[in-house]
């Protein structure tokens, strides 16, 4: 798919739009030749002036009702496409695996689907009708002109011909210019990003120079580079102007015209239907600049859009089958990001119904990997993962996450009520149900605090902290009542208060259930069924609490050092 076929959902409106702008244009300049003509035919009364007034009246009218109706079916052409890619993308996005999003990030997502569909509007509504006038309001005129004077239509074409050349040789390599100079504005932007976000460090610890260097930098390199380019074309870039300026084509065409009529070789009559149609002949080429730029910018918005389109769906079985049981299986399982360097090797775990499994071990050991890898995030590059016997690739998304739930670190509320928010792990629920999950999870008296309870709007009515919005989480999961959960870290970010009340919601949340846990604090995991320890992809250990601790090696060192800081 190229970036332009994404105009292809609005072909027809489109054409029409600008078929109507051509004739719009070619009415535009019919008016010029009444114009000519009612000056012809003054000096023969009123009588002979009344055809070409008409003409003109008519040519106005025309034109006016042609560019409005064109520009009404673009605008309606650029609702429709805006609409219709939104559409597209919300059904690409929701198709994606989740740890796609965990990869690319969800500016991404909201930089396309806000701002670069949007982006589109120029492109579509504006900027392919105004490229019409700009081709065809040059050609007509030329075409009147070579039909009144061939000699006078070849002086007329004169100023826009040295336009054109002189355009070209100043937009010779632009394309490398604007990619350098979108490099550098990004740069800019970053520098104050960083310094931004880093402010309070900066106030704190000082070294305010040293903080906005990269901003100062970075704007020290967009000036040379911007002073550079502007000084390699101004001078071309004016002279281009200047060439198809009004008073230059006036000056040209009646300079070299009344030599023609002096020689007898023109009439004044067709010398003044030039001096009327050589401006606007070449007057459109002066904002070849913004269209370009606007062209420009519209082809690299459809061409985000396109790429966002064209990423890989995660893959969806031919003939969905249901799993036997609840036993979850990892089989020699690896995993790379990249498809190169693996992150995971060897992988071989088993998660028995009404257990808990701990994952621990350092940072980038690959415990949150394994966890996503469970819950089908992605998929693995080796081995196999199986859900009651069944690899979870040949589980409809819809049955996986039946089977499978997950709380994350840092919880995500929608806007909505907050009982929509926990019905969003079944929606069907009733009232009492979403009220007893609450409870379950520590929430409920929180939640009814305030003035509208469970219909209180989140982020408009009411704002959560990051321990209540976890325990929101939790009753989100306690709702969905899934035999296997995947927690990680869900204390990571909570005050001690409020670890406290996640901890007995998740004591709550794990009753009976499968639990796969990504810990980072091994005194919230000594009671676990098992404990599997990761060093650089690899499982390095594996047991109980007591066991892993009676023995040395990494788990005994890391409980040490936690233990250790503690004291």
């Amino acid at each position: 798919m190229t970036p332009l076929s994404l105009l292809k959902e609005v072909r027809s409106p489109l054409g029409a739009a600008i078929a109507l702008q051509t004739l719009a244009a070619v009415a535009g300049v019919l008016l010029f030749v009444a114009l000519a003509d009612l000056a012809e035919q003054l000096p023969h009364g009123a009588a002979a002036i009344w055809p070409p007034l008409v003409l003109g009246a008519i040519a106005v009218l025309a034109a006016t009702l042609l560019t409005s109706a064109a520009t009404t079916l673009s605008h309606l052409a650029d609702t429709r496409l805006q609409l219709r890619l939104r559409q597209r993308l919300a059904d690409r996005i929701g198709r994606l695996p989740l740890g796609w999003f965990a990869t690319q990030g969800a500016g991404r997502v909201a930089k396309v689907v806000r701002d670069d569909v949007h982006g589109l509007h120029h492109l579509v509504a504006h900027t392919l009708l105004d490229v019409t006038a700009v081709v065809v309001t040059p050609l007509a005129a030329l075409g009147f002109l070579i039909a009144a004077d061939p000699w006078l239509a070849l002086v007329s074409v004169l100023p826009l011909v040295v336009g054109v050349a002189l355009f070209a040789r100043s937009l010779a390599g632009s394309a490398a210019q604007f990619t350098e100079y979108g490099t550098a504005q990004r740069e800019i932007n970053a520098g104050v990003v960083e310094f931004v976000n880093g402010i309070a460090v900066v106030k704190t610890y000082g070294g305010g120079q040293r903080a906005h260097r990269r901003f100062a930098d970075a704007t020290a390199v967009f000036h040379d580079f911007f002073r550079a380019w502007a000084g390699r074309t101004t001078t071309i870039t004016t002279s281009a102007f200047l060439a198809v300026s009004a008073p230059a084509v006036l000056v040209v065409v009646l300079g070299v015209g009344i030599w023609l009529v002096d020689s007898q070789i023109s009439s004044p009559a067709d010398l003044l239907t030039a001096a009327l149609l050589a401006p606007p002949m070449a007057a459109p080429l002066a904002a070849i600049g913004t269209w370009m730029q606007q062209l420009r910018a519209g082809v690299s918005a459809a061409e985000s859009v396109t790429a966002l389109l064209a990423e890989p769906e995660l893959p969806q079985p031919q003939a969905p089958r249901i799993p036997d049981g609840s036993v979850v299986r990892l089989e020699n399982v690896a995993f790379s990001y990249d498809g190169e360097t693996e992150v995971l090797r060897g992988i071989d775990l088993e998660l028995r119904p009404g257990t808990v499994t701990a994952l621990v071990g350092p940072s980038g050991a690959g415990k949150s990997t394994v966890a996503l890898l469970v819950a089908r995030f992605h998929d693995v590059t080796r081995g196999r993962i199986t859900l009651g016997g069944v690899d979870v690739r040949e589980l409809s998304t819809e049955t996986l996450f039946q089977h499978i739930g997950f709380v994350f670190q840092d919880a995500m509320l929608l806007r909505m009520s907050v009982a929509d928010n926990i019905r969003l792990g079944r929606p069907s629920a009733t009232d009492a149900q979403v009220h007893a999950a609450a409870r379950a999870a520590r929430v409920h008296d929180r939640i009814v605090e305030d003035p509208r309870g469970y219909d209180a709007i989140v982020g408009v009515d009411v704002d959560f902290s990051g321990g209540e919005r976890q325990r929101i989480a939790i009753a989100r999961a306690v709702l969905a009542d899934t035999p296997v959960l995947v927690l990680d870290e869900a204390t990571a970010f909570a005050d001690p208060e409020s670890e406290e009340l996640i901890q007995d919601a998740l004591s709550e949340l794990a009753r009976g259930r499968t639990l796969l846990v990504v810990a980072h604090r091994l005194r919230t995991i000594v009671d676990a069924d098992q404990i599997v320890v990761l060093s650089e992809g690899q499982i390095v250990h594996k047991g109980r609490h007591g066991d892993l601790l009676a023995e040395p090696g990494r788990y005994a060192r890391m409980w040490q050092a936690q233990e250790g800081s503690h004291t």
